[in-house]
């Protein structure tokens, strides 16, 4: 921390650490914090903080420590930008953008895990229908933008620009939906495949996740090509189609011919499904995710001699396979909170930002920039709450299990698989050591061997009754993202001042102050996993609206919706930001 910095702080009184926040202040804290928490394609976070306008005399602690964009209007491209709002607020448009996303939500693009290859697996073969809806429902786009096609379903489509000398921009979708499960077809308003409007929402799998960020994609390039803009810079969309089901076949693929096509560090941003904005106690944030979690599946197996059920032995392979269970459920990872977490730079925007946080919370969060006693006091405050300790530690779920096949037969192996979610600060490495160093007391007390991971943990001289293996069941391990630039990014002040401009225009606002931006990260992954290499500055935002109401609301499940006012706003942000970043001279 610079000294400007702790000059900046010592307005502010020293924070009296024996003293913890009053539980009803940090109860609303907390609440802010839990808000909108679960996110789109599973798993985005939604809200973190309640914000409050900020005391005038801690304004420029706030500029230092959570530095706001202004409010970014397009001014080269003003007279297109007024047009296209012009337009959006028309009932011909309104029409016309509920009948784009009605009919791609009709169209069941579902993905299911562990899919055969394309040209194997028929399945694959309803996105030909979906790739002729979009078509006829996009002319301009079709007959403007170079497509190509990745491995048969992927969509690239490039928007040239006048000026070769500018890094170009890649937005992102994905093209498929989860599946929708029959034995719940009756819990719907609507059928999950109609795309109903019901005059307020549109209705159906995939209207939230993710067809609203494609359609919303698509038809601002429609509307920009129809008044006749033509970018300086290259514009690049792409849409991956099994992103539902870690996106091997779709981004994995689209990302080596992106690699190939534009080499490393090709973009000067990337942006792709994600946050979106959330009111807290009459105030509203907007959280771009500038980071993921990492992830992993461990398989935990255990192997015992059999025999007949009537001569049991004390623990079988599935008693000791709860054993471990029951041992790995009772020790969960204990999260931390790192300055280099971007959690914390979450926390110092609403410490500076957000008036009605308890005052000795206020001061325990801008203490802890310097005071590791402060950090580690606001550290036992928040993680008493299940839902922050999962969204910001490592986390495990046993999902699958298995073992046994019949009953008066005593199983000689049994199984499990759990899922991890790997925090932004922690690494695939750290997790398989913080798993093995768990179950080695569980083998040894009941003689078992250990091998995790290829390396035999045991002594392979040693006689043991049976076996514990820990190993990766698919290959699918993947480290936390790297964390996009945010603070004094241009890339990020793009972003957020469109974000802010858009919010504005929508409601016929002035200034700066009527939505702010905080930095935040996915629980979940998106298909931007694979676009790494592509550029530093990858952000997960889709401009939803949170505000309030039924929308957007339960994706991935029953009466999964979106207000058309939000699809509205969404086709308006990918246009202001496609001209904003056309005048940027700093990317």
């Amino acid at each position: 921390m610079s000294e400007k910095q702790k000059g900046l702080l010592s307005m502010f009184d020293p924070v009296k650490l024996d003293r913890p926040p009053s539980r009803k202040r940090v109860k609303t804290l907390v609440i802010g914090l839990c808000l909108g928490a679960v996110g789109a394609a599973g798993f985005a976070l939604r809200s973190i903080i309640p914000t409050f306008a900020v005391q005038e005399s801690s304004v420029h602690v706030a500029n230092e420590l959570c530095p706001q964009a202004r409010s970014m209007t397009p001014v080269k491209h003003s007279a297109i930008w007024n047009t296209l709002v012009e337009r959006s607020a028309s009932e011909e448009f309104k029409e016309r953008a509920v009948e784009w996303l009605s009919g791609a939500v009709k169209i069941r693009t579902e993905s299911y895990d562990y899919m055969e290859p394309v040209g194997v697996d028929p399945r694959w073969d309803v996105f030909g229908s979906f790739h002729d809806y979009l078509f006829q429902a996009f002319p301009l786009v079709h007959s403007t933008l170079a497509l190509t096609k990745v491995n048969t379903w992927g969509l690239v489509y490039v928007w040239p620009g006048s000026d070769g000398s500018l890094k170009p921009i890649l937005l992102t979708a994905h093209q498929d939906v989860v599946p929708v499960n029959p034995e719940t077809t009756d819990e719907w308003e609507y059928a999950p495949y109609s795309g109903h409007y019901d005059g307020e929402f549109i209705w159906g799998r995939g209207s939230s996740d993710d067809k609203g960020g494609l359609i919303g994609i698509l038809a601002a390039i429609e509307n920009l090509i129809s008044v006749g803009f033509e970018p300086s810079r290259k514009a690049v969309l792409a849409f991956g189609f099994d992103e539902e089901a870690s996106g091997l076949h779709g981004a994995r693929e689209i990302a080596k011919h992106l690699l190939s096509a534009f080499g490393e560090e090709a973009f000067a941003f990337i942006v792709d499904e994600g946050g979106n904005f959330q009111e807290s106690f009459g105030s509203v944030v907007a959280f771009p995710a500038v980071a993921e979690k990492g992830y992993m599946d461990v398989r935990l197996s255990v192997a015992s001699p059999g025999g007949h059920s009537s001569i049991p032995p004390k623990h079988t392979s599935i008693g000791l396979l709860a054993a471990l269970i029951a041992e790995i459920e009772a020790n969960p990872v204990a999260p931390k909170l790192s300055r280099d977490n971007v959690f914390y730079d979450t926390l110092l925007c609403a410490a500076v930002r957000s008036a009605e946080i308890d005052p000795d919370m206020k001061k325990a969060i801008l203490a802890s920039i310097i005071s590791d006693d402060a950090l580690r006091a606001v550290e036992s405050i928040i993680f008493k709450v299940p839902l922050i300790s999962s969204l910001v530690g490592t986390t495990r779920a046993v999902d699958i299990i298995g073992g046994g096949v019949k009953a008066n037969a005593l199983p000689e192996y049994a199984w499990a698989v759990i899922n991890h979610r790997i925090a932004t600060d922690s690494s695939v490495s750290e997790v398989i050591n913080i798993d093995t160093q768990l179950v080695k007391p569980i083998a040894a007390k009941f003689n078992l061997s250990l091998t995790s991971f290829g390396d035999v943990i045991t002594d392979p001289s040693v006689p043991y009754y049976g076996s514990i293996v820990l190993s990766d069941p698919w290959g699918n391990q993947l480290e936390p993202a790297p964390i996009s630039p945010y603070k004094g990014s241009a890339a990020f002040n793009i972003l957020s001042g469109t974000i802010k401009s858009v919010y504005n225009t929508h409601r016929g606002l002035n200034g700066d102050d009527n939505i702010e931006v905080y930095p935040s990260y996915m629980t979940g992954n998106t298909d931007t996993r694979y676009y790494w290499k592509l550029s530093e500055n990858i952000y997960r935002y889709g401009h939803g609206n949170g505000l309030g109401g039924r929308g957007i609301g339960n994706i991935h499940t029953v009466n999964e919706n979106i207000p058309v006012d939000s699809l509205l706003e969404m086709i308006e942000f990918f246009t202001a930001l496609i001209l904003n970043a056309d005048e940027a001279t700093d990317l």
